[in-house]
């Protein structure tokens, strides 16, 4: 009988629509465990949810037959609903697009730390200049111009 053994781990990161800060820290307290709770019901394992004001880092363990095309949605759709209906946030949006970064087993540690230490990390970084440095950190072809912000090609071989 044959049998599948896989570890895909993938450091997600998304804004608020127009980068806008709404999600204070008392509604942080409450979302991102809810949004563990949506990864939980999808199938995956949220190792590390955190963030500020303006967007969200989550470091998820997927299952082979979920893609991250499919995870990261549904935990968007699910925690804006939410954030719109129970926590009266009506204007609420996550931005349309998001980094999906996959590492390895040895940078869990380092990367659940990242993403739980994300209040002194922004100190000395705005969201755009942290989202550049991972784009570049992991070799990702981008328009960098807020505007134009989406990834256009990924390093091929």
């Amino acid at each position: 009988m044959a049998h599948a053994y896989y570890s895909l781990l993938v450091h997600c990161v998304f804004s608020t629509k127009d980068r806008q800060r709404l999600i204070t820290p008392e509604i942080q307290a409450d979302l991102w465990p809810y949004m563990g709770g949506i990864a939980r019901t999808i199938g995956t394992k949220a190792l590390a949810i955190g963030g500020l004001d303006d967007h969200s880092h989550m470091l998820l363990s997927l299952p082979a037959a979920m893609p991250v095309a499919k995870a990261i949605p549904q935990i968007k759709a699910g925690s804006s609903l939410w954030l719109r209906s129970e926590r009266s946030r009506r204007n609420f949006n996550w931005q349309e697009g998001y980094g999906a970064f996959s590492i390895g087993q040895s940078q869990v540690t380092a990367t659940v730390n990242y993403v739980l230490r994300q209040e002194g990390h922004h100190r000395r970084f705005d969201f755009q200049a942290e989202f550049l440095t991972l784009l570049k950190k992991y070799e990702v072809d981008c328009d960098p111009r807020p505007s134009l912000g989406l990834i256009r090609s990924s390093r091929a071989f």
